[in-house]
């Protein structure tokens, strides 16, 4: 006999690579499927690197609902009133520290500090694909580390995420809770103890949901600390090694719909008949 798995009370996602497909988009599958978690009375966050500023066209696509837990848990972001609602932030002694030791340890890293609608940058911060909407401003040193900063990112001429990630670490774990989410060699940084799996934790606590009540999905490093706080995880086919290494359950691609998939077994519903994707 074939049980129907439990209905969660929520359900929390990420974003890119997880749900959003390779080109960009969103398929009508998959925001049918959040439709029927919203129907259903549970709840879903979102919970992505990307600062607010480019949560526009996730609101469009889904509608002005709910949560998102934004700039890997620095940010927690308002959907429908489009506003920040909570910030925990690198204070500017410790974002200082950090910026130096990391320029000792890696030459030729750029910084930028990532705030809820702007990014403020050093002169050999470039630019990537995700900064294509913005200006990044200049302040010069003086004007980049005097204010608390949500993120810090470091963007290398060559070497890869990974061995970004390698370098700094040891360099700055004891001040900062650094990562990456798969940028172009793109390290990231948080105040210690930040991270998805933190803003999740405040957001169910109000709410009276536990842990063992949500589902999670993510395919990045940046999400383990969401996916192992989670009752039940899911990884998408297409995530990075140590996220396939890491959970007991994987889905199919973000590209194959995976995560709509797994939430239709969770709220059955009118089946899905391939509406034109978005």
């Amino acid at each position: 006999m074939t049980h129907r798995p439990l209905r969660p009370r929520l359900v929390a996602t990420d974003l890119d690579g997880t749900v959003v497909r390779g080109d960009g988009t969103i398929s009508a599958r998959t925001v049918e499927a959040f439709a029927r978690v919203r129907d259903a009375g549970a709840e879903f966050v979102f919970a992505t690197g990307r600062p607010p500023r480019l949560m526009g066209s996730i609101a469009d696509a889904f509608g002005p609902f709910g949560t998102a837990i934004c700039s890997n848990g620095a940010l927690v972001y308002d959907m429908g009133g489009r506003r920040v609602v909570a910030e925990y932030a690198i204070d500017p002694g410790t974002l200082a520290e950090t910026v130096r030791r990391l320029r000792a340890a890696i030459p030729g890293i750029g910084f930028a500090v990532e705030y809820a609608t702007e990014l403020h940058g050093d002169d050999l911060y470039e630019p990537g694909a995700w900064d294509a909407d913005i200006t990044v401003r200049r302040p010069g040193d003086s004007g980049l580390w005097n204010r608390p900063a949500p993120k810090l990112v470091g963007r290398h001429p060559y070497l890869s995420a990974d061995e970004l990630l390698a370098l700094a670490a040891p360099e700055v774990g004891d001040l900062v809770t650094v990562y990456h989410s798969n940028g172009e060699r793109l390290v990231e940084a948080i105040a210690p103890g930040v991270s998805k799996a933190h803003a999740l934790r405040r957001f169910v606590a109000e709410r009276g949901i536990t842990a063992e009540e949500v589902v999670a999905f993510g395919d990045m490093p940046n999400d383990l600390p969401m996916l192992a706080w989670a009752g039940t995880s899911y990884a998408v086919a297409n995530a990075h090694p140590s996220v396939l290494g890491a959970v007991a359950h994987v889905t199919q691609s973000n590209d194959a719909d995976g995560v709509a998939q797994v939430i239709e077994r969770h709220f059955p519903g009118e089946r899905y008949v391939g509406r034109a994707a978005r």
